[in-house]
């Protein structure tokens, strides 16, 4: 790997994982101070490998200068000198004490420690999701409010008074008891959900796919899965889910970088042994009583993993979407429905169900409303499609929609 694809490649794996055993280290009020110093060695990198070439271990170096960072730090602020109370004292690490302990299972422990820490009940759980995608996923303000359909400001304030909160319950990073894991479990699967959800889709980065997301939100989800405090059907769910998505990416772009729908793919691409790892996972979270909206959006995902246009496919397709939209609603998953309820009952009765939504500020909403009028009324498809195009925020999804107005205008 050249060293200027390196240092960004190890800043995605490693810049979270120093976060998270300083902070385990430092005490969850210091999390900025984390955050900061994980900032600061990679800055320090960029500046001083270039000239002094790269290191034999790229990544021990950044270990020992982030020490050495957190060291001085805490020197200048007299975290532990006499400025501070013996109760202070007390709680935190002596100086000399301060390790940055490189083993999987220390890293492995402070990412999924720091993750429920995050995911405390002290605060609003659209803030428990915003932190762990801040701090543990990498995310940036922007794509946070992409994920949240709202704007950096709210998101920003949201953050500030989350941490704020967790300074004054003095949370501790800590795997909770039994009983508090089940009750902060779903937040944690909806922060790793919406994490690999920005990278199989990214507004804010006007990307077809960003796989590195992608495979994060596996990996951490993966570390779930071999907890065994953790080890949950609907975590087995979700993996599932995502092992069916991900067996598409290298069929879901062309050697532009641009989108291929899922009708025009190449199956022959598809990665079949995610295929089988996803059915597996499926398989293992059908144990227990407890239907979540990840086994059924992996079920959906599965019935996608065969290509055939059968009426078999979508009416099980269908009546999934009805069984998801019963535990838990969304316009997305009901406007998806309706592109199943058209592969069942025709586009006529699709469109009365699709007009009922009213989504008028989402693209894909007149998106699908022009494919459904698309030989019944060229005219409202087009309309429509004029529409969905002036919503879309990204490059590729207004090259889609341009396509499809164009045929229709030939």
């Amino acid at each position: 790997m050249q060293q200027q694809e390196l240092i960004p490649h190890l800043f995605r794996t490693e810049f979270r994982k120093i976060t998270s055993v300083l902070a385990r280290r430092l005490g969850i009020e210091h999390i900025e101070v984390a955050e900061d110093i994980a900032s600061e060695t990679f800055l320090l990198a960029m500046e001083t490998w270039p000239y002094k070439g790269l290191p034999d271990n790229p990544t021990a170096w950044l270990y020992a200068a982030a020490k050495n960072k957190a060291k001085n730090y805490i020197h200048r602020h007299n975290l532990f000198a006499g400025k501070i109370t013996e109760q202070v004292k007390e709680a935190t690490p002596l100086l000399e004490e301060i390790e940055i302990d490189l083993s999987e299972q220390n890293i492995t422990d402070s990412q999924l420690q720091m993750l429920f820490a995050l995911c405390h009940p002290a605060i609003p759980v659209e803030a428990q999701i915003g932190l762990s995608l801040r701090i543990l996923c990498g995310f940036g303000i922007e794509e946070i409010a992409n994920a949240f359909l709202t704007n950096k400001d709210v998101i920003n304030k949201r953050l500030f008074r989350a941490r704020e909160k967790l300074r004054q319950e003095k949370v501790m990073i800590g795997f909770p008891d039994e009983a508090e894991i089940a009750k902060r479990l779903e937040t944690v699967l909806t922060t790793l959900y919406l994490l690999f959800s920005e990278g199989y889709y990214s507004e804010s980065e006007d990307s077809v796919l960003r796989e590195d997301l992608c495979q994060e939100a596996m990996r951490l989800t993966l570390l779930l899965i071999e907890n065994t405090q953790t080890s949950q059907p609907s975590v087995h769910a979700l993996y599932a889910l995502m092992c069916f998505q991900a067996s598409r990416f290298k069929a879901r772009k062309d050697s532009k970088g641009e989108m291929i729908l899922y009708h025009d793919q190449d199956e022959n691409l598809w990665d079949r042994t995610l295929i089988s790892q996803g059915a597996w996972y499926l398989h293992r979270a059908s144990q227990g009583n407890i239907l979540s909206r990840y086994h059924i959006e992996a079920s959906i995902a599965y019935w996608f993993t065969i290509k055939a246009d059968t009426s078999e496919k979508w009416e099980a397709v269908l009546q999934l979407y009805n069984q998801l939209l019963v535990i838990e609603y969304s316009p997305i998953a009901a406007l998806n429905r309706t592109y199943a309820l058209a592969k069942v009952k025709g586009n006529a009765i699709a469109i009365a169900e699709a007009e009922k939504l009213n989504l008028t500020n989402n693209h894909f909403y007149f998106a699908l409303l022009g494919e459904l009028y698309k030989g019944i009324n060229d005219a409202k498809a087009k309309l429509n499609f004029e529409t969905a195009y002036s919503l879309a925020k990204t490059k590729t999804d207004k090259e889609i929609i341009r396509k499809k107005i164009n045929m229709l205008t030939e």
